[in-house]
């Protein structure tokens, strides 16, 4: 039986679909598509798919606690986002000395600090870093040496930060309490060499880490040790995103990316998958 859906948006596909997020507030689902460059989103009360063009290649938004509109992730850094009058105004630039590199992948945590990292945008070397953004929008680099940081989240009581280096195929985690990172990371899960690279990355209610596989075509469900629970199989190969979503956040939601692959009929399509058989977590907002 299919276990997936594609999300039917005419003849659009995402040159490099990412960033999802579901936003209770406004009963949709936001994602990026960081190369056209552009924001969609998708409303669950009417099904209608919404697309912004953007300025500059944005990899993510959150939603703000305190304040309407949207912080986002753009090659120029951290700024915030207001659709209505499409005003971006910046924040910060994590790396004015590093023009070819851009934030990537983001999360914000129950304090309601953004957690970011950055890449080339060749992906070729480890310029990339990994930051915290405070609700006092103070900047603290928090690691370095990441050719693509990717996939930030939480583990349920927030004891852990996962973060990806895609390049290396590793998964680590950081030992997490209180907004803070209090230890080194370490390698939790080492992608082996026939599943592709581990991308884009969510928690469960029950702790279970569902990871995307670029160049695997595939979203995988690791136990909260680190084993392999189980797998489902995209028509896709460059699998980006996961996500939950809905009122009682029991659908998923994947991203997927067209580029470099004109001979894949599905590349670059949003995914929901049917029946996840768990629910996921309500998504944090920024306090800033």
């Amino acid at each position: 039986m299919t276990r997936w859906r594609i999300i039917e948006r005419g003849n659009v596909r995402d040159t490099l679909g990412e960033g999802l997020l579901w936003s209770p507030r406004e009963q949709a689902l936001y994602w990026t598509d960081i190369l056209a460059p552009a924001l969609n989103r998708l409303s669950f009360g009417d099904g209608g798919i919404a697309r912004w063009p953007m300025p500059e290649r944005i990899g993510w938004v959150i939603e703000r606690r305190n304040a309407p509109g949207l912080i986002a992730g753009f090659q120029s850094g951290f700024a915030e986002l207001d659709l209505t009058s499409m005003r971006v105004t910046p924040i910060v630039d994590p790396e004015p000395d590093l023009p070819d590199n851009r934030l990537n992948d983001a999360k914000a945590d129950r304090a309601g600090n953004i957690w970011a990292g950055t890449m080339p945008l060749g992906a070729d070397r480890p310029t990339g870093n990994f930051y915290r953004l405070g609700a006092d929008r103070r900047l603290t680099t928090v690691d370095r040496g990441y050719s693509v940081a990717n996939g930030p989240a939480f583990s349920p009581d927030e004891a852990w930060l996962y973060h990806t280096d895609t390049v290396a195929g590793t998964i680590y985690r950081f030992p997490f309490a209180d907004g803070q990172v209090t230890g080194a990371r370490e390698a939790f899960i080492r992608f082996e060499a026939d599943w592709g690279k581990p991308d884009g990355m969510c928690v469960d209610a029950e702790g279970g880490l569902w990871v995307a596989h670029w160049g695997g075509a595939r979203v995988t469900r690791f136990t909260p040790e680190g084993k392999v629970d189980h797998a489902i199989a995209l028509p896709a190969s460059q699998i980006t995103n996961v996500c939950f979503a809905g009122p009682e956040l029991d659908r998923m939601f994947v991203t997927s990316a067209a580029d470099g692959k004109p001979g894949e009929d599905h590349a670059g399509a949003l995914f929901e998958i049917a029946d996840p058989g768990v629910r996921g977590l309500a998504p944090n907002l920024y306090a800033g």
